[in-house]
């Protein structure tokens, strides 16, 4: 699936929500599902996503940013051509029947799999911001992401005995390159990188191991898109070089080209 280079705010963006560094009573270190880790995950993929920390605001965003994937919208860009908006809509749809965005099911159907915008034009984008007004609607977006990206990644990332930063690289990867097992999906990524190094929970060296995942996933992004930008991989590596394996904050990372500080 996903995604491709977005306008970027020209903007040094600073976080209000913080996250705790490592526990000081003998626990573990929190994972993603932890809700400052959660927060704190949502903040960098929308760094590359919508260019802000701010992810709540990308409810109601929507364009074509001319990756072959159709309308790109929402809180973790679900696409037009990809499937997920449709059955984004068709859920939302059976639970709150006659909504704005109802009556452009037809369209969404036709165009699944293409980046033909036949059907959707002109009122789709206007209907999708004003529907993403209203709660109902950013909860479903809510339960989509969890459901299909985030629960899933972490899911898998806590089998291979990762930690915070593990579970995050893998969550992004989820994002941008959808499910599945094709050689640019995130199944294919995780099992090329598993030839070439060992997940902890197989005994293997978490830096190791997840230096060799970014390797693969670098080079499936460059399949997919040639011409756009990797910053978010690079972010990754670079907390990975620096071993901040929990995500500890204060972070600093820079997504195409803009700076971005959780403090």
């Amino acid at each position: 699936m996903k995604r491709a280079l977005l306008t970027v705010l020209s903007v040094v963006a600073l976080a209000a929500a913080a996250c705790s560094s490592a526990p000081s009573d003998g626990k573990e270190a929190a994972g993603l599902t932890s809700p400052a880790k959660k927060e704190l995950a949502q903040q960098i993929v929308a760094t590359a996503e919508n260019g802000t920390l701010d992810w709540r605001s990308a409810y109601g965003y929507i364009e074509d940013i001319g990756d072959g994937q159709g309308y790109t919208a929402g809180i973790i860009g679900f696409c037009t051509g990809t499937h997920d908006l449709l059955t984004l809509v068709e859920r939302y749809t059976e639970e709150h029947p006659g909504n704005g965005l109802a009556r452009y099911l037809p369209a969404l159907r036709a165009v699944d799999g293409t980046d033909s915008h036949e059907g959707l034009d002109p009122g789709f984008t206007a209907a999708w911001k004003a529907e993403a007004e209203r709660p109902g609607f950013r909860a479903a977006q809510d339960a989509k992401r969890d459901a299909e990206y985030f629960g899933p990644a972490v899911r898998r990332a806590e089998r291979d005995g990762l930690s915070a930063l593990g579970q995050f690289i893998y969550y992004d990867a989820m994002v941008y390159h959808g499910p599945g097992d094709g050689a640019t999906s995130f199944g294919g990524i995780r099992a090329a990188a598993l030839k070439r190094a060992d997940a902890p929970a197989g005994g293997g060296d978490e830096e190791k191991y997840l230096a060799a995942f970014l390797d693969v996933r670098r080079k499936a992004m460059n399949e997919l898109h040639p011409t756009h930008d990797t910053s978010r991989v690079t972010v990754q590596r670079r907390f990975l070089d620096e071993g901040n394996l929990d995500l500890e904050t204060p972070l600093e990372w820079e997504m195409y080209g803009t700076p971005y500080k959780v403090a």
